[in-house]
């Protein structure tokens, strides 16, 4: 039901002016009938096509996933609907014309949230294939391909999927969501960076800024709904989001730039703290998530655990929210001691313990850790005999880090592997127990996922790299290309192709196909196919 009340409360409050905006999107009707029926609010009239953000679904289950949607007639003025509920249908179906409808539904749209949609769809079939839309009125969304996850336990001999992340506005096109669009992909892994929180950079040159972000540096729930809006208005990355489920993990520029309970520009806590809790709302009010992650404040709940029948149990975690303050002042750092306080920590105490638990318990056949910042050692620099390590990575948490390996071996979790993103380059590396000695044993491997956008056209690699690559032997794999990865998974080994774009400074380049690595199961190393 329509909350009524507060629509006839938001209405008394409203002057001449406003009256005539709210008429012109909710129909004169709305504005003059002393009464306003369902039927009133159920049809409103917009001012504009209300689903220019496009659609999304997320988190599958065997038997659901959430579908999402928000109204926004005017994406970048904060949306432009009026402060009253309204009623958005949604539908699924097993065929894309809609012959068949098999869930069907109506979910609020309510100013509390952005006129954000939320649906948690149940009672679908494993490992199938849906076609979701929505309508409100008289308009109706684009038709968008989902897919639910496989029973629990489930005999599944494959699963294709893919990640990415770093996207950011100015620096180039979102060529790489057209690929992954096109991948048909089971699920599709973001690690974060949605959004980046700076201003439009008009200092910048021409060559450098492709398209510009629109507005100041963001500190406000508008100001990061706008900003969101402007991302979601990429036709590619629309794309991308209808053409499979997500699952979504944030790092730190969708709040603030290398933040952890402070801000890089020591904000005091108990202010970046608002910032913080309009940051989440405004990610929750624009992503594919369930109820489980509603804010509180400044604390959002991410850390959740999604399993794919037989094949692979995914621990999707949180390395921002909880972790220590970066140590020796954050940016690249040698001879830092602090690196090896034993107290320091990337997850904090409960997601630990809770991911520790996971691992105890693990009955896949592949170990998933999908993350922001990468694990493994990265030695930027071999002519400084200490090393130089960013401080943002697990690098400089390194007690931390060798917990988790520690945890690794003793659960003997069945063939893990580790995801990241952050760092606008693609690895591929071998996890060790010990860094400093090659031969140390290795508990696993990661996949660092590049940049979509961020750092632009990017650079091929280069003599530099073969140099430092000595420091760190365990890594099999570098790009410093912009693109995504795909992946293939099965049984005996979990394959990982980078995709590649040339330039991101253009628009419609090629998506070329880079090096394959593959990771097979029981021998915990990596090779290039």
């Amino acid at each position: 039901m329509h909350n009524i009340s507060l629509y006839q409360a938001t209405l008394a409050r409203l002057s001449r002016r406003q009256l005539l905006n709210a008429a012109a999107i909710l129909g004169t009707a709305a504005i003059t009938a002393p009464l306003f029926s369902r039927k009133t609010l159920a049809a409103p009239i917009f001012m504009d096509y209300p689903f220019q953000l496009g659609v999304a679904s997320g988190d599958p289950t065997p038997d659901g996933v959430v579908l999402w949607t928000r109204l926004a007639p005017k994406p970048l003025e904060g949306g432009g609907m009026p402060a009253v509920n309204v009623e958005v249908e949604w539908e699924v179906s097993t065929v894309a014309n809609f012959a068949t409808i098999v869930q069907k539904g109506v979910a609020l749209a309510r100013p509390e949230l952005g006129h954000s949609v939320h649906v948690e769809v149940s009672s679908l079939e494993p490992n199938k294939e849906y076609f979701y839309r929505f309508h409100a009125g008289a308009e109706v969304t684009p038709t968008a391909r989902t897919k639910t996850a496989p029973a629990m336990g489930q005999a599944i001999d494959r699963l294709r999927w893919g990640i990415c992340g770093c996207n950011h506005f100015e620096s180039g096109w979102f060529t790489a969501y057209r690929g992954l669009a096109n991948e048909n992909f089971d699920f599709i892994i973001h690690t974060g960076d949605y959004i980046y929180e700076g201003r439009d950079n008009g200092n910048r040159t021409p060559d450098t800024v492709v398209r510009r972000h629109h507005g100041q540096e963001i500190h406000t729930v508008v100001d990061y709904r706008n900003r969101y809006a402007q991302y979601k208005s990429d036709p590619n990355l629309q794309a991308a989001h209808a053409s499979a489920p997500w699952l979504m993990t944030r790092d730190d520029h969708e709040v603030e730039n290398n933040y952890t309970v402070v801000d890089e520009n020591n904000i005091p806590p108990e202010i970046f703290a608002l910032r913080k809790a309009m940051a989440y709302q405004a990610y929750y009010e624009t992503m594919p998530l369930r109820a489980s992650a509603i804010p509180q404040g400044p604390n959002q709940l991410l850390y959740r655990r999604i399993q794919f029948g037989d094949l692979m149990d995914i621990s999707l975690l949180d390395t921002r929210q909880y972790r220590s303050d970066q140590p020796c002042n954050d940016g690249s750092r040698t001879g830092c001691a602090a690196i090896n306080d034993p107290s320091a920590t990337m997850l904090g105490t409960a997601q630990e313990k809770w991911l520790f638990d996971n691992l105890a318990t693990v009955k896949s056949k592949w170990t998933v850790l999908s993350q922001q910042v990468p694990i493994f050692m990265r030695d930027n620099l071999k002519a400084t005999p200490d090393g130089q390590f960013s401080m943002d990575k697990w690098d400089a948490y390194t007690a931390a880090r060798q917990r988790l390996m520690n945890r690794l071996k003793e659960t003997q979790a069945p063939n893990p592997v580790a995801l990241s993103g952050d760092v606008h380059l693609a690895y591929a590396a071998e996890l060790k127990m010990d860094y400093n000695n090659p031969d140390s044993e290795t508990v696993g491997v990661e996949f660092t996922g590049t940049s979509v956008s961020s750092g632009g056209d990017g650079t091929d690699v280069t003599a530099g790299w073969d140099a430092v690559k000595g420091d760190n032997p365990h890594i099999k794999y570098h790009s410093a290309k912009r693109g995504y990865t795909a992946f293939v998974t099965t049984a005996t080994e979990m394959q990982a192709e980078y995709k590649i774009i040339d330039k991101v400074t253009l628009p419609n380049q090629p998506i070329n196909r880079g090096a394959t690595v593959i990771a097979t199961a029981g021998k915990p190393d990596l090779r290039l196919a």
